[in-house]
């Protein structure tokens, strides 16, 4: 008897295994995400740069949409930081400092970034993740939070905010110290300090939320933005415009097209981590194809609606699974009390500080400043690694600082591309010079000989292993150091192939090639253990100038018998 078909749904294809005991933790879970979600996203919305209003706009279709067309049961999508900084630094030398057109541009920008998703799943382009190594992004994060944070510190410290790159804004700031507005400091100070230490020490209680009420209180009950302190202002209560946003053309769409894959790349790795993380938990899979098509089908919603550009959340997808979600259902209750507050408490949050903004900003983004994890890359080293690979045996911490100086020196997208680009070069470099190991005999085992230096090697006979696939970048370095462990006593040669999963047919000629070199000075060269694509190629290459002695084993190999010629 056949297992039963489980049913698969394309459209909320998240909800087609509901359970009505889900809905009580997924109202509840909804309630909380939404708690956090609103000022985040009029914070969002800031970083941006488009009103604070902008980024509840984006929030409402982009919840709704993800449901319908993603894969994840937890993952909670709206404005965040990382894609909000990348928009308005591709929006702003398209809008040219003309603040409508600004406006518009991140609108169209959501709206190219989210046919470019929907295009990439459905011609099943999600495997474009793996090209992002994990030290990539965490370098590129901890950049991008750097640059945010100093951003946001002007508005907190009431002073004015320097233009360039994370340095010269840094320095900017040292520079006003002097001018800063005492009041503006205090509100800023506290309200940071009060959202730090609730999320410390009361993780249940909405922080971001309790703290923006309160600055909304103190500011109507001691009238603080007579007295100096930067308010948000008003906010447009009501639902937004929909359609194509106006003043926007053909060709600004074409021009919007670099910057939206790049937007939906950085969209799609923070998203897709998130969804992950979630789904090993609960026990079910991810469908990248599906989350880039939920991605695009957001960011099309929400450009459609007047907003910017979106993606999956890590912190608010903790939020969401924290709270005990079942299934997308809480996103559609967190959709709902948006739309809601839409309508209904726009007014409420126009007496917000500045400053309390900027500190929820901060509070959002300072957990991402994770030099920690930067310092476990660099720890990822021992003296073998270091012998083989020099420098590029910190690889990963190497890509990953590339990435965060990229992001601090040149921007967001180019220190995405230095990040991916270092990571690459470097594991070239490592796969291009391969360790080939001497063995010693352990008992039954082979072991590499440097590591155990109480075991002896055979006289006369060298067997070595290479740590690596062999391949036409690599052949020639195999093959030289295979050459200079050759001595004037040495008889013969043996691979011990079963390290080395697959080759191509330019190192099946080298290895021709060795033998041949090696016969010349009456020393036989063998291969042992050949396994998987190994074994095909070497039997499919050319019998008559790539035929190589091929054993089982290595002891066969040692004895002579039992071989066959590939």
């Amino acid at each position: 008897m056949s297992a039963p078909q489980t049913r698969t749904w394309w459209v909320f294809g998240s909800l087609s295994d509901y359970q009505r005991g889900w809905l009580r933790p997924d109202i509840i879970a909804g309630l909380t995400v939404w708690a956090v979600l609103v000022p985040e996203a009029l914070a969002y919305a800031t970083i941006a740069g488009v009103p604070p209003v902008v980024g509840l706009y984006a929030a409402v279709p982009s919840l709704i949409l993800y449901a319908a067309a993603g894969s994840s049961r937890h993952l909670i999508v709206g404005p965040m930081s990382a894609t909000a900084a990348l928009s308005a630094a591709m929006i702003a030398p398209l809008a040219s400092g003309n603040d409508g057109r600004f406006i518009a541009l991140s609108a169209a920008l959501a709206i190219v970034t989210g046919l470019v998703g929907l295009l990439a799943g459905f011609m099943r382009l999600g495997f474009i993740a793996s090209f992002i190594s994990e030290p990539v992004l965490k370098g590129f994060i901890v950049g991008l939070a750097l640059t945010i944070i100093i951003g946001q510190v002007p508005k907190l410290l009431g002073v004015e905010k320097g233009e360039g790159n994370f340095f010269v804004q840094a320095w900017t700031v040292v520079k006003e110290l002097g001018e800063v507005d005492g009041p503006t400091v205090i509100i800023g100070l506290l309200s940071l300090a009060m959202v730090l230490g609730v999320k410390r020490w009361l993780p249940l209680v909405p922080g971001s939320l309790l703290v923006v009420l309160l600055g909304i209180t103190a500011v109507a009950l001691f009238g603080l933005d007579d007295r100096g302190i930067d308010i948000v202002g008003h906010i447009d209560s009501g639902l937004p415009s929909m359609g194509l946003p106006s003043g926007v053309g053909a060709e600004d769409y074409l021009d919007l097209v670099g910057p939206a894959v790049g937007v939906l790349l950085i969209g799609f790795a923070e998203g897709l981590g998130a969804a992950k993380t979630y789904a090993a938990k609960a026990g079910y899979t991810i469908d990248a194809n599906r989350e880039l098509a939920g991605l695009g089908a957001a960011n099309l919603g929400s450009g459609l609606c007047s907003g910017m550009v979106v993606n999956g959340s890590l912190s608010k997808t903790a939020v969401n699974g924290g709270a005990g979600a079942k299934s997308q259902v809480s996103g559609l209750v967190v959709a709902a009390l948006t739309l809601l507050t839409l309508l209904f408490l726009t007014g409420l949050f126009e007496k917000l500080p500045e400053a309390t903004l900027s500190a929820v900003v901060i509070a959002a983004v300072i957990e991402l400043v994770d030099f920690s994890s930067l310092a476990a890359l660099y720890r990822v080293w021992t003296k073998r690694l270091g012998s083989i690979y020099g420098h590029a045996a910190r690889a990963d911490f190497a890509a990953a600082i590339a990435a965060m100086f990229g992001v601090l020196l040149f921007d967001t997208l180019p220190g995405l591309i230095i990040g991916i680009a270092v990571s690459m070069l470097l594991l070239l470099y490592r796969v291009s010079k391969p360790h080939v190991a001497a063995l010693a005999k352990d008992g039954t085992r082979w072991v590499d000989a440097s590591g155990h230096p109480d075991l002896r090697t055979l006289d006369g006979i060298v067997v070595v292993r290479v740590e690596s696939g062999l391949f036409f970048a690599n052949a020639d370095h195999v093959r030289d150091q295979i050459t200079g462990l050759v001595t004037a006593g040495t008889t013969m040669v043996v691979l011990d192939a079963e390290t080395s999963p697959f080759i191509d047919v330019s190192a099946a000629q080298m290895l021709a090639q060795l033998r041949d070199s090696l016969a010349r000075k009456n020393v036989s060269f063998r291969v042992a253990r050949d396994i998987g694509q190994f074994r095909d190629v070497l039997s499919g290459a050319d019998r008559g100038a790539l035929k190589v002695d091929v054993y089982p084993t290595v002891s066969q190999a040692l004895a002579g018998g039992g071989g066959t010629s590939a």
